[in-house]
């Protein structure tokens, strides 16, 4: 299955796409990205945000939904399925068009790892399970839900795993295209 699915992604990443997906990526990290960790910061008394969070405890996620206060968390709330949507999908086209752009010009055709292009998927999926359980939990604070709570922090984890596999396998493939096309012969006039 990943491999239909990487080679879908690495027939519709083209130049321009590629291109796209980077400027929509720069110019959306540089208009929301601090606004709205301004906005959390506001709210967050100093406990943080659990999508910013490497490690927490379900003791944690409830202590930062108590320092958010009720009209801090219902913001939090809306900016889960609203900025926090919209935030996972821009970095995962940006990632998956990138990815297979420089990975079809850097690996053979018969590597293995051209299907790295998946790894933002698996991303964007953890950061959509973390958005749902710490909205879940934050929805029904003071009362308390094991599961989401336990599922929160670990999503939390398996996606910034899977961040910064993508995006330091793009670092990686970027590199070694650029070391192919130095090492690149000259073609004869």
């Amino acid at each position: 299955m990943n491999h239909g699915i990487s080679s879908w992604l690495e027939g519709k990443s083209t130049g321009k796409i590629t291109i796209f997906g980077f400027i929509l990526f720069i110019l959306f990290s540089i208009l929301f990205l601090p606004v709205q960790s301004q906005l959390a910061e506001s709210y967050s008394q100093g406990m943080g945000s659990p999508d910013t969070s490497l490690f927490y405890t379900q003791t944690d996620l409830y202590k930062m939904a108590d320092a958010y206060g009720m009209e801090g968390r219902r913001a939090y709330i809306n900016a889960r399925f609203s900025f926090d949507i919209a935030f996972p999908m821009i970095y995962t086209f940006f990632l998956t068009t990138s990815i297979s752009w420089f990975a079809s010009r850097t690996l053979t055709e018969q590597s293995s790892l051209r299907s790295g292009n998946v790894l933002p998927l698996y991303a964007f999926t953890f950061d959509i399970l973390e958005n749902i359980s710490t909205a879940v939990v934050f929805s029904q604070f003071p009362e308390q839900n094991r599961f989401w709570a336990s599922l929160a922090p670990f999503c939390t984890l398996v996606k910034w795993i899977y961040v910064v596999a993508s995006f330091m396998f793009l670092i990686v493939m970027v590199i070694g295209y650029f070391i192919k096309r130095i090492k690149k012969p000259a073609e004869p006039a």
